[in-house]
């Protein structure tokens, strides 16, 4: 995957856990926009428009993820989550006890 299509499937995975698979248009750009919708069309995931009068400002698309979207999903979020502590600001209270 491409670094703007991990950064779409971990923001879709982030609105089908929190916000029940409702996703908000304007935190996407047209390149976010044509992966969901090119994914869609191959079955990695379900992604369409929220009928008008449902529409809210927490969302105006849907998604639902795929066994093989979560499988991705929670592998590239695992190792972001490596990378975000291996490069952490912070000593924990055991590093500074050593030392």
């Amino acid at each position: 995957m491409t670094k703007a299509e991990i950064s779409v499937l971990l923001y879709l995975e982030t609105r089908a856990v929190d916000y029940g698979g409702r996703v908000a248009g304007p935190h996407m750009n047209q390149e976010d926009l044509d992966i969901a919708k090119r994914w869609a069309g191959k079955g990695f995931i379900r992604f369409g428009r929220i009928c008008m009068e449902h529409i809210n400002r927490e969302g105006c698309y849907w998604v639902e993820l795929t066994d093989a979207a979560w499988e991705v999903a929670h592998k590239e979020r695992r190792a972001k989550a490596g990378r975000m502590f291996a490069n952490r600001k912070y000593l924990t209270t055991e590093e500074q006890a050593a030392g």
